[in-house]
């Protein structure tokens, strides 16, 4: 396969003097944990700008349905492209992978921002959104992969927490590089997309030099050995065996009904996450009285408060419940409900109650997302930990993030803001229903080797 080929895994370098081994693996842990981080959050940079540029278009003529089909774009082919991008990264080298897709995604924002024709063509939009949903696949799975490789079982909870909080920073900065990007260009509207697009690439260059692939490349033990740590359920006898497509997909991943538990609970934690965040922009200014400037403020403190929920929601699954998912990620789904209620209900004219909704909705929504991403590496083989974290991707783009792109535009034309805000409550009770199913799975606590 030419990306296998492209980005094939670096090879297993001589093992370093024993005397060298703690210290390398500190220094290149933290290196490597530094690339994942930074180099996610450069994927949001150019990940949901269009949703910051929808008033614009909305002002220009464009309706919520139309600009909801496009927004959708980046949805379906990020859902396809993080399922099928996943069987990749289990056998490419996550080092170049990952900054492949910031470079690409990069060149794909500038283009779409330094053309007008561009954004006078619905067809043409959709077209580009999709293809940068496409590479944004190139995303989460080669940090799944760097995850395992490089952090044991019984820190990953919490270390995955830490790195998810990745979402949020990418997040968080994207309105404010907006602004930004406004001040400099003169109002362009249009460098909304072309400025972080920039930065993306920029970002792609730090990951090449501070990523690298898995211990062994470097000359270091797997992380296993070095640990003494295994995971309690192994699977697989040869845990740095490089398996087969065959292998990943009809023995370890689609036959695991767990997984599929969890993937179905995404496609509703999903709806909410990006039902709320991506209208948040356009429900503000129309519903609740907002300026331009003050909704990208409210988008951005709804990213910033997921960084404490994030770390707290992975500090209960790994400490209060033992390496058990489920049970935070329902307690959480719980809290999400009942901010929902408020921010929907809560009349126009009280703009202090409306974002400490929206900023309880950003706290408690990415603790279920980071959970579910992390139960679905605790459920499969490490070397099929990309495959296993792309399903519960595909499902929750694919169909959560889809949906709520597309059909939230079309309902709320047809039904109102009303319709909306209903199918987002019916889908955080379906979640917990989902993660219930999986209440009894995790790894509580790794044996000795």
């Amino acid at each position: 396969m030419f990306f296998t080929q492209l980005f094939k895994p670096a090879p297993h370098a001589e093992r370093l003097p024993a005397d060298r081994v703690d210290s390398e693996y500190r220094k290149l842990r933290l290196q490597v944990f530094l690339g994942i981080f930074i180099g996610y959050a450069g994927y949001y940079f150019v990940r949901k700008n269009f949703s910051l540029a929808m008033p614009y278009l909305i002002e220009q003529g464009f309706s919520k349905g139309e600009l909801g089909v496009i927004l959708s774009a980046v949805s379906i082919a990020y859902g396809l492209s993080k399922f099928l991008m996943g069987i990749v990264s289990d056998r490419c080298n996550p080092r170049y992978f990952l900054a492949a897709g910031l470079f690409l995604s990069g060149i794909i924002n500038i283009i779409f921002g330094s053309f007008s024709f561009i954004t006078t063509s619905i067809i043409l939009m959709f077209v580009l959104q999709f293809l940068n949903g496409w590479v944004q696949g190139m995303g989460w799975p080669p940090c799944g992969r760097t995850m395992v490789h490089w952090f044991s079982i019984s820190e990953r909870g919490t270390k995955m927490s830490i790195w998810n909080v990745a979402h949020n920073v990418g997040g968080a900065l994207m309105p404010s590089l907006v602004t930004l990007g406004l001040y400099f260009f003169a109002n362009d509207w249009k460098s909304i997309f072309y400025f972080p697009g920039i930065l993306s690439i920029l970002v792609g260059i730090y990951v090449l030099i501070t990523m690298r692939d898995t211990p062994q490349s470097c000359g270091l033990p797997s992380i296993e050995e070095h640990t003494g740590e295994y995971p309690s359920d192994e699977k697989v006898k040869d845990r740095e065996r490089e398996l087969s497509v065959k292998e990943i997909l009809f023995k370890y991943v689609l036959n695991n009904k767990f997984l599929w538990y969890i993937a179905i609970a995404n496609v509703f934690v999903y709806f909410v996450r990006y039902g709320v965040v991506d209208w948040a922009p356009t429900y503000l200014v129309e519903e609740k009285s907002f300026t331009h400037s003050s909704s990208r403020t409210a988008y951005a403190l709804y990213e910033w408060a997921g960084i404490p929920g994030t770390l707290l929601c992975g500090w209960m699954s790994d400490k209060l419940f033992k390496g058990r998912r489920a049970p935070a990620g329902i307690l959480f789904m719980v809290g999400v409900f009942i901010a929902v209620l408020v921010y929907w209900l809560n009349p126009p004219g009280n703009p202090m109650v409306d974002s400490i909704a929206l900023v309880a909705i950003g706290f408690l929504i990415y603790g279920p997302v980071m959970l579910i991403g992390l139960h679905a590496l605790d459920l499969a083989p490490k070397k099929a930990a990309g495959t296993a974290a792309g399903l519960t991707g595909f499902f929750g783009y694919l169909g959560g993030a889809t949906f709520a792109s597309a059909a939230m535009g079309f309902i709320v034309d047809a039904f109102g803001w009303d319709g909306g805000f209903i199918l987002l409550l019916v889908s955080c009770v379906l979640a917990m229903f989902f993660l219930a199913l999986t209440l009894n799975t995790g790894s509580a606590k790794p044996k000795q080797a």
